[in-house]
């Protein structure tokens, strides 16, 4: 990676941050055209913004319909946001894969240990079944790197993902499964089974259409009983960021350090709330650097003193995300 980029990963405090922050902005305001039109359509002349609690975020919904780029560098692949059938799908562009793979890794080593040293089971049929996913293409690199014979796509296979699972309950091998939502109720109904502490499940994603949304408590509680779990874990991730937050509860996400999370007040979208209060969810994305590292998302929730967040639902106009569990 680019010296600019490696900083990225190696803020280490709140003044790092805001100054790393603060130059990533300029640049975007200056390279990015999507970004340099909504300032303008604001008002916003970018060289007087002198700290994060003046910056706008671009709505997220403008990567539907809009090329979302930073510089003129040619992108190397792109992916899109998963969802309802007739849902436009957002689309993130890469100019590098390498800030992507080492953001995931990052946080992912950061709360679960390395991927070689996991047992890796990935559920996700409605995210296999079509292209361009950043879900499959983060999971497809940690299985690629674990050092189990075993970890893998099961897709609709719950027999042989079961078979697995029963396997690591005997030889107490850490081990991850992550799936969407639907295809673990499916797996709980089918097939449940006491799993032992070894075993981390890891739920992310809606209903895709496929069952009934429900909050995220509910769809926790199924799981806990049917595979006697005290945590199921969740993933805040979307198609528009190239970071992501983990929550061990179910409940309170953890972002990695270059990445910040303020919520914004539901009625003026350019008013900054102080933490605890309720409102619709900004994201600071550092690793977004050549795309937009600041973004209004669709999502509604709270901010904690500690930097954790949590996600309590959506804006009523905003579409059910692939990524987002409908909570209260």
């Amino acid at each position: 990676m680019e010296g600019f980029e490696k900083r990225i990963f190696r803020v280490q405090n709140e003044k790092e941050f805001g100054a790393l922050a603060m130059e990533i902005f300029h640049l975007q305001a200056i390279e990015n055209p999507v970004y340099a039109a909504f300032l303008r359509h604001l008002g916003v002349d970018h060289t007087v913004v002198q700290n994060i609690s003046e910056i706008p975020f671009l709505p997220i919904e403008l990567f539907k319909s809009h090329r979302v780029v930073t510089g003129n560098r040619k992108p190397v692949l792109h992916f899109e946001s998963s969802g309802t059938t007739g849902q436009v799908p957002s689309r993130q562009y890469l100019v590098s894969e390498a800030i992507y793979r080492e953001s995931f890794v990052r946080t992912f080593t950061a709360n679960y240990g390395k991927p070689e040293d996991l047992c890796i089971l990935a559920l996700l049929p409605s995210y296999m079944e079509r292209q361009h996913s950043s879900l499959i293409y983060m999971m497809d690199h940690l299985i690629g790197r674990s050092k189990y014979t075993e970890s893998g796509f099961y897709l609709h296979d719950l027999s042989g993902l079961t078979a697995v699972l029963q396997k690591r309950v005997q030889d107490g091998h850490p081990t991850l499964l992550l799936g969407v939502s639907f295809a673990l109720l499916d797996l709980a109904e089918q097939y449940p089974m006491k799993l032992s502490p070894n075993i981390t499940l890891m739920e992310t994603g809606g209903m895709k259409g496929r069952r009934r949304e429900m909050i995220r408590e509910e769809l926790h509680a199924v799981l806990k009983a049917a595979f006697n779990q005290q945590h199921i874990h969740s993933e805040y991730g979307m198609t528009e960021l190239l970071s992501q937050a983990y929550a061990k509860d179910g409940r309170h996400f953890h972002p990695p350090p270059w990445m910040r999370v303020i919520t914004r007040d539901l009625y003026d979208p350019l008013t900054l709330l102080p933490p605890v209060r309720s409102g619709g969810i900004n994201v600071i994305d550092l690793a977004n650097r050549w795309s937009c590292s600041f973004i209004a998302t669709g999502d509604v929730g709270r901010v904690h003193a500690n930097g954790s967040f949590e996600v309590t639902g959506r804006f009523e106009q905003a579409e059910v995300r692939g990524c987002n569990l409908m909570v209260v």
